[in-house]
């Protein structure tokens, strides 16, 4: 199991920076989970992991809350 990050409650562009962070102390190939309340998240992350070449595993919205899986495929 990977790592995770609670980033419910912030507002953009914490929750983005706050993952690029949590991102750096994850190994290649392990996934780091972030649960988000901020709906600009959903195409912050989506972008941050197409531009880093990160690969995004699941991004699902549940009662306002967004949770994503993001598995650290290359250094950035």
């Amino acid at each position: 199991m990977g790592a995770t990050l609670d980033a419910r409650g912030l507002n953009c562009p914490m929750p983005l920076i706050r993952t690029r962070l949590a991102l750096k102390t994850v190994a290649i190939g392990e996934t780091l989970t972030v649960r988000a309340t901020d709906p600009t998240s959903y195409i912050d992350i989506r972008m941050f992991c197409e531009t880093t070449d990160q690969e995004l595993v699941t991004a699902e919205e549940e009662g306002g809350v967004y949770t994503y899986v993001i598995r650290k495929a290359a250094e950035f």
